[in-house]
């Protein structure tokens, strides 16, 4: 053998071994040698690889912590499949409620079994490895996109820079949890503390600022965790067929999952592992805000699916937030995007859930009314979910002499127009609407944002400036910027100015439920405005739809076609749209159009067992057709499937004279509008 065969075969054994032991030590807290042999390889690795540098590899041990390094920034990543967040769960009622549905959009009694994990308080990360090695790790950012971290992430001793094994798909995307460990969080504040530097609030704030750290070498410096909870991609056959399984496969492969990770039976079973787990909660060497509940079949969580922002198989029920006592200040109103006038609690500041909290929402005047809140009330102060600040109780016995009444304006804060507020509605308006400089502003920020017609480089602050300078007063505005007004502006040269005018130029073109989005219809939201988009075609029709035929809309409600229909009866509205169209902005058709779509104006329900596709299956293919597919039966029910063991809605259709078919039918329809 020669002398450098020999020292290849070494480097391989040295790096294999150290591998084997940081799995045991980061992933399965079994350390299997002492501190002292690990660091004894280690140098070997570093003095052997510094005598030969064309022999260091990507994967080895020592390239976990890269040279300095100064980004301005990090690059986008576009997740393959979005990193959807979970609804939340805050009772045990709301938990029932979610085993229900889950069992009804699965047409079962039977007890459905549950993976059951610890919601870790970090940041969300996704990992990339392809033939076994590590390709990029990725923040969640907004779910379809988020920042390229792969030099930091590749300083965390528990994720593997290539995965063990060898029977593992050539393609897997593994998301987890990046936290700080409690016992870390303190080390990591004390060393700050000494250095005379800023320390973090709380864990989740340090694992955050840590991952995100232009410089790799700051972030090997923290001590950070990553717990790996699900498998996105996997390019391979014969996988577990599990949630757990899943989870048991990935630890194989190099990743530590919870050992707290139990499976149960029913929703009894997991109201019973969520009341051990709150009493373990502060023994635990982690924070946890709750346990996240996921239906353990991967084959029924694919029949459940989703929704437009989170699966219909998992939540997360949260553990009952901190609360404390502080003073309210003053109450003052505050202007949205839509008009809303939302009172807001000015408080004495006050620590509460890791965080400094001195203001807080109290949505509407029903919310002070229920509370019967005073400025200069004391109040109970709780982060519901750990996340939002809101009052829950004021204490009447403390309330001062002086304490003041808090009534809704009658005019706007913003603007001066008057103040309404419809009879049935919780929520009061600025009826100033685009003349308001509050909604003027939101409006147009929305309107430029990234999800609506993506003017890059449009930002929040520039906005306001564009506004304030009296440059805009409209969105329809932005389409008669010019370059030379823009480049005078504070902070913006001639080379910024030049391609905001070409990413405005470059936005006249948008695909038509984005130009509906970005219009800011209250309750329309980016799955609201593909439905309409796709299911008329055009802004004309949509513009002329009545109440009832905008209910024949797939999701749309009475309530979404009530703020539709109202948006397009206003004159102001009306002028901006064509004001836009006059000025060069024309939407791009959906690809399917209404004519291709023979069922669209109709409803179907659908009832019994299909023998040939699943209830889901179906449902595609009619709304694929145009129709809206209901989940009952009433006199606007245009047609019946019927498959076997149909129940009370084939009743019920029969009663009304509703057109029945069963599944031969349904086929035979679905053949004939397919020719």
């Amino acid at each position: 053998m020669t002398d450098q065969a020999a020292v290849e075969k070494r480097l391989a054994a040295l790096r294999e071994l150290i591998d084997e032991y940081n799995y045991h030590y980061y992933v399965l807290d079994d350390p299997s040698v002492p501190d002292v042999e690990y660091d004894r390889l280690m140098r070997e690795l570093i003095a052997l690889e510094a005598a030969n540098p064309a022999l260091v590899t990507a994967d080895s041990p020592t390239q976990r912590v890269g040279a300095s390094t100064t980004m301005t920034s990090f690059a986008e990543v576009r997740h393959e499949i979005p990193m959807l967040s979970l609804d939340n769960a805050f009772s045990d009622e709301e938990m029932d409620d979610f085993d229900r549905r889950v069992r009804e959009r699965l047409a079962s009694e039977e007890t459905v079994e549950y993976d059951c994990e610890p919601k870790l308080d970090g940041l969300a990360l996704s990992l990339r490895y392809e033939h076994g090695r590590l390709v990029y790790g990725a923040t969640r950012g907004d779910g379809y996109a988020g920042e390229d971290i792969t030099a930091n992430v590749r300083t965390l001793p528990s994720i593997p820079l290539k995965l063990r094994g060898e029977h593992f798909p050539e393609k897997l995307e593994v998301r987890g949890e990046v936290y700080m460990p409690k016992a870390g969080f303190e080390r990591l504040n004390n060393m700050l503390t000494n250095a005379g530097e800023k320390t973090f609030v709380n864990p989740r704030n340090a694992a955050a600022g840590s991952l995100r750290q232009k410089d790799p070498s700051v972030t090997a410096r923290r001590p950070l965790e990553f717990c790996a909870y699900s498998v996105a991609v996997a390019d391979a056959s014969h996988l577990p067929d599990t949630q757990s399984g899943m989870l048991e496969q990935v630890q194989q492969w190099g990743f530590r999952i919870n050992p707290e990770m139990r499976v149960t039976r029913g929703i009894k079973g997991c109201l019973d592992y969520y009341r051990e787990m709150m009493e373990k909660r502060d023994d635990l060497p982690y924070e946890i805000d709750g346990i996240v509940f996921k239906v353990n079949r991967l084959d029924l969580q694919n029949q459940l699916g989703f929704i437009s922002r989170a699966p219909r198989w998992a939540i997360a029920y949260k553990f009952p937030a901190q609360e404390v006592m502080t003073v309210v200040r003053d109450v003052e109103f505050q202007v949205g995007r839509t008009g809303a006038v939302t009172p807001v609690a000015r408080l004495e500041p006050v620590f509460v859930g890791g965080v400094t909290v001195s203001n807080a929402t109290l949505h509407n005047m029903d919310e002070i009314h229920r509370l019967d809140l005073h400025r200069g009330d004391a109040v109970i102060v709780r982060r519901a979910g750990d996340v939002i600040p809101q009052v829950v109780k004021v204490i009447p016995e403390r309330r001062p002499a002086d304490a003041t009444v808090v009534e809704l304006p009658t005019s706007c804060p913003v603007c001066g127009s008057d103040v309404l507020q419809v009879e049935g509605e919780a929520v009061a308006r600025c009826t100033g609407g685009l003349y308001c400089a509050a909604q003027r502003k939101e409006a147009i920020k929305h309107f430029a944002s990234r999800r609506a017609m993506d003017i890059e480089g449009l930002g929040d602050r520039l906005v306001e400036l564009l506004v304030d300078e009296g440059l805009i007063s409209s969105v329809a505005d932005l389409y008669v910027l010019r370059e030379d007004q823009v480049a005078g502006l504070e902070r913006m040269g001639q080379k910024s100015a030049t391609n905001l005018i070409q990413a405005i130029d470059g936005s006249r073109r948008p695909e038509l439920w984005r130009f509906i989005y970005a219009l800011g219809i209250r309750e329309v939201g980016e799955a609201t405005a593909k439905a309409l988009a796709q299911d008329f075609g055009d802004l004309k029709a949509l513009q002329e739809a009545d109440l009832e035929r905008l209910q024949l809309v797939n999701d749309v409600g009475p309530i979404v076609a009530g703020h539709v229909h109202s948006f397009f009866r206003q004159p102001h509205n009306l002028e901006t749209i064509e004001a836009l169209i006059e000025r060069g902005v024309h939407w791009q058709a959906p690809e399917t159009r209404p004519a291709e779509r023979p069922l669209a104006g109709q409803t179907y329900v659908l009832t019994g067992t299909l023998q040939t596709m699943t209830r889901d299956e179906a449902k595609a293919r009619l709304e694929a057709l145009g129709a809206k597919v209901s989940g009952s039966v009433s006199a606007k029910t245009s047609c019946v499937v019927a498959g076997e063991a149909a129940g009370s809605k084939l009743t019920k259709a029969e009663s009304l004279g509703i057109r029945v078919v069963d599944e031969q039918g349904f086929l035979a329809l679905l053949a004939e509008l397919a020719g």
